[in-house]
């Protein structure tokens, strides 16, 4: 089946690197999807959006005298493999990237064996966090929200690195529960998922969980109609495994461990699943998104392009079996095999099988044809949240002020 990307995607969209580098201002690529309100009863619960800590850097008069749309709200996602930073404002319904920030960490190395963050994987992080920390000054940033997940909520030192960060770049991270990281990632990336009826799903393979959420399309955002967490990422699985063999016999073995210790940690999510799947094949089969590195990785090697580009992935469709394919070719070559791949490299050469195992498991509970890519999540998600709040508060202040109008 050929490949699906929607039309002028490639011609809207820069990728972050450029963002970086030039400062440039671009649509996200977000033409139908507009800032959702409040969430649909049925969602993902999370904290209430007016408890969630959310630093306020300008003013208050400030924000007060400010149009909506010239104000700039940022998200900092913390992950175990990853830590990157969104800056953008409002655009209509829509909003403009006007910074972007995105560094691999490995805050989680080790963690599996020892059960805390190590000072080098810390360091690592505050140095990344320092770098988002002026990207926040210089872009003169409204509201932020910074989160932690999974290695922070693992992590038994997890408590004292969320202060030296404090301490350190000033910057407050929230530590979320799973819960709330699907909701997140669920808001940031669902409009990219193919248009059709009935049950959906959408996951998020990360570096030491996975997110699968089953969803119902509804008029703004999704209806949640069940979702699993498991502690299985691209770091968690690949250090809780042996290391990779010398032949390709043994590096095959040890991905056929990998997928069984995931299918078991899936089991009870998959009956539950098996149920909603029927429904699914009313209308039309089941339809599936990924938003991670696995997949965006995956559908590079796909597309054959010779370096990264997020134009060219985000909101492609790729038939689930071109990626079945990938999956086992690359599961049985060697890392520095792997290492010379183009989109892979060397970041991610000793990760992806592991990835590539998830999203196998993932396949076998919901058989899509079609396997929709997001370059975008719980950052996304997190600026949706903020500024449909912003919104909703300014609408709720300008019917006070008519209504005080009226009644005099």
């Amino acid at each position: 089946m050929a490949d699906d990307i929607p039309p002028g995607w490639r011609q809207e969209v820069r990728s972050e690197r450029d963002d970086a580098q030039t400062g440039a201002t671009k649509p996200h690529n977000d033409a139908q999807f507009p800032i959702a309100d409040t969430p649909e009863p049925g969602g993902l619960t999370g904290e209430p959006e007016a408890r969630q800590p959310i630093a306020r850097l300008r003013g208050e008069s400030d924000w007060h005298g400010a149009a909506l749309h010239k104000l700039a709200y940022a998200a900092i996602d913390l992950g175990t493999n990853n830590c990157r930073l969104l800056i953008a404002r409002p655009a209509g319904e829509n909003f403009v990237v006007v910074d972007a920030f995105s560094r691999v960490v490995r805050l989680g190395e080790g963690l599996a064996q020892t059960g805390v963050l190590s000072q080098e994987a810390m360091d690592r992080a505050v140095g990344a966090l320092q770098v988002c920390a002026d990207k926040l000054r210089r872009r003169n940033v409204h509201l932020a929200r910074s989160v932690a997940t999974e290695a922070c909520r693992r992590a038994s030192n997890g408590a004292e690195f969320i202060e030296r960060v404090r301490h350190e770049t000033g910057i407050a991270l929230d530590v979320i529960s799973a819960e709330e990281e699907a909701r997140l990632a669920v808001l940031g990336c669902h409009i990219l998922l193919e248009p059709g009826l009935g049950p959906a799903m959408i996951f998020d393979i990360g570096g030491g969980s996975t997110e699968l959420v089953l969803i119902e399309s509804g008029p703004t955002v999704p209806r949640i109609l069940d979702w699993q967490s498991v502690p299985w990422g691209v770091v968690s699985l690949t250090e809780s495994c042996e290391p990779e063999g010398e032949t390709r016999e043994a590096r095959l073995g040890r991905y056929a461990k990998m997928r069984e210790i995931v299918s078991d940690s899936f089991a009870d999510f998959a009956a539950r699943a098996a149920v909603v799947r029927e429904a699914a094949h009313e209308h039309g089969g089941p339809r599936l998104l990924g938003t991670s590195g696995t997949v965006t990785t995956l559908a590079s090697v796909h597309l054959d392009l010779p370096q990264y580009d997020r134009r060219a992935v985000d909101g492609l469709n790729v038939p689930a079996e071109s990626m079945r394919e990938i999956s086992s070719r690359l599961s049985g070559l060697s890392p520095a095999e792997r290492r010379e791949l183009p989109c892979i490299g060397r970041e991610r050469a000793d990760l992806v099988v592991a990835g590539c195992a998830i999203l196998e498991a993932i396949l076998d509970l919901w058989p899509a044809e079609r396997l929709g890519v997001a370059d975008r999540g719980i950052r996304e998600g997190i600026l949706r949240s903020m500024m449909s709040s912003a919104s909703l508060g300014e609408r709720t202040r300008q019917a006070l002020r008519q209504r005080g109008r009226t009644c005099v």
